[in-house]
């Protein structure tokens, strides 16, 4: 019998040792406060995805998750704050795929390589851009538009110089042949008041930033970036309808990124809150209400969605030769 349980007892203690490691190579997220810094000013779809994601992470308990705004330089302030961390998954940004698609070949003095110095741990939520004028410009159809464009001389606003409604708005005048000014601001909000102002004719920006302005006839929308009409504006065309281009599209994703390094346990963690979070029908319902799509995919999946965006967007901005300091 004592032989019996003193088997027992070894074995017991060779068990304890052999999952050891692997517990130590599992630390606990998150341990401390989190951070999830987003590049852009309060309202654009980063802002409204990252405070909704630290809210239900927030729900689950654990450590406090605050989100923080650092605009600036297409979404580089915030991405190279996040880049340069410490890698244990406390540090987060949430930045539009164009971080990693077109600003490594637009801003030529980073202090990072955002490539290399950060990790897609999801894609939270995909969103479009909504081209819009003031409606002393004119103009009630994207073929009007472009046609004026052709003849006087016209402007658009964007948030800044590589962000997705620059990309949009290069994808509209290179389809359709016009030709417009591009006026950059440190973010759609901005942006979006210059057009209000009639500082800029026309502006190609974030769909939830701009349809309280449409609806109350403030701003005229014209088409929408996406392959898809918006649930927010069913009867605004997209792009591909309106210049009957069926390849046009210019869906931008929202990924969440963590500093290189970040241990695979950590990341697996993370990832795991995103992909059940992003299927919560509440979050979901919240997220369309704001023209947002919830994704949740894995880190890998992140990764092959950021090599196929690459690889689609780096020829416009080369043939561009958008540059930006």
């Amino acid at each position: 019998m004592n032989k019996r349980i003193s088997l027992l007892a070894v074995a017991s203690a060779l068990l304890a040792a052999a999952t050891a490691p692997a517990a130590a190579q599992s630390p606990a997220w998150p341990s401390k406060p989190v951070k999830i810094l987003v590049g852009s000013p309060p309202g654009g779809p980063s802002d409204i995805t990252a405070r909704l994601f630290a809210e239900q992470l927030n729900k689950r308990g654990g450590q406090p998750v605050v989100v923080e705004n650092r605009p600036g330089a297409g979404n580089n302030l915030a991405a190279g704050v996040a880049a340069k961390a410490e890698a244990d998954g406390h540090t987060l940004v949430l930045s539009p795929d164009t971080v990693l698609t077109v600003n490594p070949l637009v801003y030529r003095n980073q202090n990072f390589d955002a490539r290399n110095d950060l990790l897609s741990v999801s894609v939270l939520t995909s969103f479009t851009q909504m081209l819009v004028c003031n409606p002393k410009v004119g103009v009630k159809t994207l073929g009007e538009l472009a046609a004026k464009a052709k003849s006087d001389r016209m402007t658009y606003a964007s948030g800044g110089p590589g962000v997705p409604g620059h990309l949009a708005a290069e994808m509209f005048l290179q389809a359709s042949g016009a030709k417009m000014q591009h006026v950059p601001y440190r973010g759609p909000a901005p942006a979006t008041q210059a057009v209000l102002a009639g500082e800029v004719d026309c502006g190609f920006l974030a769909t939830p930033t701009v349809i309280q302005h449409v609806k109350a006839d403030k701003l005229r929308a014209l088409a929408v970036s996406s392959s898809t009409p918006s649930p927010l504006a069913p009867d605004v065309p997209t792009l591909a309808k309106a210049l009957n281009q069926p390849e046009l599209d210019a869906t931008f994703r929202l990924v969440l990124q963590a500093p290189s390094g970040t241990p695979p346990a950590v990341v697996a963690q993370i990832e795991r809150a995103a992909a059940e979070i992003m299927k919560d029908p509440q979050v979901r319902s919240r997220l369309q209400a704001s023209d947002l799509v919830a994704q949740g995919t894995t880190s890998a999946q992140a990764q092959q969605v950021m090599k196929t965006e690459i690889a689609r967007w780096e020829p416009l901005v080369k043939r561009l030769d958008l540059k930006a300091d």
